[in-house]
């Protein structure tokens, strides 16, 4: 897959098979446009081509008024869309200006002009230009103008896999990391830097690495206990992680931490990236009655996530 990291970098194809789209969390439903665009392309000797913006579209048009956390970093999407197989992927800069591109604009300059679009596939609910004005009835107008095609997957298709973007999230607020997992068809993923912390984990003989995500937009999952794989340097480790305030521990505090413990390992990971993948949820974050009690739990939690990764149908 060639990647541009903006619409002038691309060279107008023959036969470009397009979708548009944020594609967040890179979810089975997208998957179903995705596998679309690859067997037209295939079908009519074309090439499969993603449109994409970066940042996302409400995190420019609503600074100050947006709750918007994402399930994936860019980063993290080029990887997912790497995998998926399609041969094209323009990340196009999303600006105020951009916004303001009119429907004929859009159609001419950036799809047929800028992609050279044969066909185009689009879901059901998809709206674009100013305003969110474009829909499917103005692409359907415009293509015999411009010589191209339009399919749209009808909800059928889109609500059998029965996810969205917006399920996922309540799913990982709420915790439920195994249906957000079902939803995306992978594990949720988590990259962070590793920063000092109080060191209370190590005196119980649970050291632990204080990860500080490494995007502040990124979805953190509901607190709790969970069971995680490690990725730092090319070797993938067992653990697992704490998120939330430590009340244990922690006196009135509003800071959400995140803790890893890593099953076997004692190298210095201070100033380290960790990637976590989450694959299970052990239990709700507690107040115990002192540290005694926490570390007995946390010796439970231990046995607990060996046995969810040991079971774990991803393999990351």
């Amino acid at each position: 897959m060639k990647v541009y990291r903006k619409l002038s970098e691309f060279k107008p194809l023959d036969k470009a098979v397009v979708t548009v789209g944020t594609f967040d969390g890179v979810h089975k439903g997208h998957q179903v446009l995705l596998d679309r665009i690859k067997n037209i392309a295939r079908e009519d000797g074309g090439e499969a081509v993603m449109l994409t913006f970066f940042p996302h579209p409400r995190l420019v048009l609503f600074p100050d008024d947006n709750d918007l956390r994402l399930l994936t970093t860019l980063e993290e999407k080029i990887e997912l869309l790497e995998s998926s197989g399609i041969d094209h992927l323009i990340i196009h800069p999303f600006t105020l200006e951009f916004s303001r591109t009119t429907v004929p604009e859009y159609v001419r300059d950036i799809l047929v002009k800028g992609i050279g679009v044969h066909k185009l596939v689009i879901g059901y609910d998809h709206h674009f230009g100013r305003n969110r004005e474009g829909s499917l009835e103005n692409l359907r107008a415009m293509a015999p103008d411009y010589g191209f095609e339009v399919e749209e997957i009808p909800a059928r298709m889109i609500d059998d896999v029965k996810v969205s973007s917006t399920k996922i999230r309540n799913a990982l607020l709420e915790g439920n990391v195994a249906r957000a997992n079902g939803y995306l068809g992978y594990p949720y993923t988590l990259t962070g830097l590793v920063v000092r912390g109080n060191e209370i984990g190590r005196s119980m003989g649970f050291p632990t690495a204080n990860v500080e995500p490494s995007e502040t937009g990124k979805l953190i999952p509901g607190n709790g206990v969970y069971a995680v794989k490690v990725h730092f340097e090319d070797c993938i480790y067992h653990g697992m992680a704490n998120i939330g305030k430590r009340p244990t521990v922690v006196r009135d505090t509003a800071q959400r931490v995140i803790e890893v413990h890593i099953f076997g390992f004692s190298s210095d990971l201070y100033g380290k990236n960790l990637r976590l993948t989450f694959h299970g949820r052990i239990r709700d974050e507690v107040k115990f009655e002192d540290t005694e009690a926490l570390k007995a739990q946390i010796e439970k939690d231990a046995t607990a996530a060996r046995q969810i990764l040991a079971d774990s149908a991803y393999t990351d």
